[in-house]
C-alpha cells in the first residue's frame, strides 16, 4: 500500500479501532455517516481490502491488515 491510500487506510484503522461488539457493516456504515463516500464505494473498498488479504473472510483484520492499520494511525497521528 502506498502513501496515496488514505481511504483504505482510514478504513483498515476504523475496523482495527471498532468496539468488539460492533460489525463490519456498523464500522461501513459509520465511514459513510462521515460523508468520506457512499455506500456502494465503501463496500468496494472493503472488497478490495478483503481480496488483498487485509481483511480475512470472517471480516477480521489480517496480520498483513493490522501492521497497516498501525502505520495508519502513526501516520495520522504525526
Amino acid at each position: 500500500m502506498n502513501e496515496e491510500n488514505v481511504v483504505e487506510r482510514v478504513c483498515l484503522l476504523a475496523l482495527m479501532k471498532k468496539e468488539p461488539k460492533e460489525s463490519l457493516l456498523d464500522v461501513q456504515k459509520m465511514l459513510v455517516d462521515t460523508g468520506m463516500f457512499d455506500m456502494k464505494e465503501c463496500k468496494a473498498v472493503f472488497k478490495m481490502l478483503k481480496s488483498e488479504q487485509y481483511i480475512s473472510k470472517d471480516s477480521e483484520l489480517t496480520m498483513k491488515g493490522i501492521m497497516e492499520a498501525k502505520l495508519a494511525e502513526e501516520m495520522f497521528k504525526q
